[in-house]
């Protein structure tokens, strides 16, 4: 019998299906720590848990480390610390190595959560990635810019999901960034060169240091282009196949990128880009699942439980390798603008036409707020034997599907 922690800070949708596939793997004794009381949990949930811990800060290291151990007379030795969150990645990891258990550690975790670190550690072994400098000074960023030229990608260096970031393409933007920048003089900003081409991504599975497995993604358009371009709708692919010559090269690249970054055993995600030429060059890495809903999309096209896919990795260091049977894709419901949502228009006409397409879905709301994300305020996500199928299904939502906002005051 393992015994293990899952910190979950708050549990939204997402993060709650992780937890409850964790408490429910046959021969793991799960306890959470999160922010929230016991008794707020959800019944079915409160009572698959053999132990609970509240604490402030999830964030805190010192406060995991005190959870984990404050769990010992409720569930005895914990020996296994896990968390999906992007920014809990570090205080796991140095909580695990306080308490001395299994798991990546925090040079490691550092590696894949600190954007420039993580270039630098690619570069240094040979691995292609944006040209980039950290910079706290007008005069840093100036030299930067004047040696790598435009577009430039700015960001927090333990960003993620492309909050906070911003492209570079004039002088103007780069005066206006400055502005925005020199506001908090404490401020660590990541400058990075732009990189075109086609965005993709590599999830992938590591166990013990070895990538066993693999899936790929296709992001239409980058979704630095749809956060820019608010008319722009997101969509996300899984081809049923993913064998063609395109995708040999980071599936060479990918498992060296964890590789020198040190990811043992973990479910990775890994954005990167097919540049017009072909070549290939990683842009981000993290040693954590998936978000956007790629989750479930890689349950759907390999007819698995992602979510205990996840779990008997990282608790049991157990892997079943799932074979891929249907193309799978996601086109995200973005309105234009600030404000809430008025309505949704066309939908009736997708459900006529697409329906059978469905697996799932999550329908804008009215009086919801907009999303300053390029997730927007909904997603529809569609499968079928035939990658075309599904890639024109996309195309005739993200077409016909239109979100309503109206401005707030």
């Amino acid at each position: 019998m393992v015994v293990a922690a899952f910190v979950a800070p708050y549990l939204l949708q997402a993060t709650s299906r992780f937890v409850a596939a964790a408490a429910a793997v046959p021969g793991v004794r799960l306890a959470l720590i999160t922010h929230d009381p016991a008794s707020s949990l959800p019944p079915e949930l409160r009572a698959s848990l053999a132990g609970h811990w509240q604490v402030s800060d999830a964030l805190d290291p010192q406060q995991l480390v005190d959870a984990v151990r404050g769990l010992q007379s409720q569930v005895g030795r914990v020996e296994r610390l896990v968390g999906i969150l992007e920014e809990l990645q570090v205080p796991l990891a140095q909580a695990r190595d306080a308490l001395g258990l299994e798991g990546m550690g925090e040079e490691a975790a550092r590696n894949v959560r600190d954007k420039s670190r993580m270039k630098t550690v690619l570069r240094g072994a040979g691995l292609p990635c944006a040209r980039h400098q950290l910079v706290t000074r007008t005069e840093e960023a100036e030299r930067f810019v004047a040696e790598v030229g435009r577009p430039l990608v700015a960001k927090p260096p333990d960003g993620a999901g492309a909050r906070s970031t911003f492209r570079l393409d004039t002088d103007a933007d780069v005066r206006s960034w400055l502005e925005v920048a020199r506001r908090d003089p404490g401020e660590v900003w990541l400058l990075e060169e732009f990189l075109t081409g086609q965005e993709h991504t590599f999830d992938s599975v590591t166990l013990g240091g070895r990538t066993l497995w693999s899936s790929i993604s296709d992001y239409r358009p980058p979704p630095l282009d749809v956060l820019r371009n608010p008319w722009v709708q997101w969509t996300v692919l899984l081809p049923r196949d993913i064998s063609g010559q395109e995708y040999d090269e980071i599936r060479r690249l990918g498992p060296r990128a964890l590789e020198v970054l040190g990811v043992q055993t973990a479910f990775s995600h890994m954005e990167w880009f097919r540049r017009p030429d072909g070549s290939v060059a990683i842009s981000e890495v993290g040693a954590r699942p998936p978000g956007a809903q790629l989750a479930g999309m890689i349950g759907h096209a390999h007819g698995v439980d992602f979510f205990s896919l996840y779990a008997e990795l990282v608790l049991l260091d157990r892997f079943t390798e799932p074979q891929r049977t249907h193309a799978v894709g996601t086109a995200y419901l973005r309105g234009m603008g600030r404000g809430r949502v008025r309505g949704v228009r066309g939908l009736e006409d997708i459900e006529r036409d697409l329906g059978h397409l469905v697996v799932d879905a999550r329908m804008p709301t009215p009086g919801q707020r907009a999303s300053s994300s390029y997730e927007g305020e909904g997603f529809i996500t569609v499968k079928h034997e035939d990658t075309d199928v599904v890639r024109e299904a996309l195309d005739r939502i993200v077409g016909g599907v239109r979100v309503e906002l109206v401005e707030e005051g």
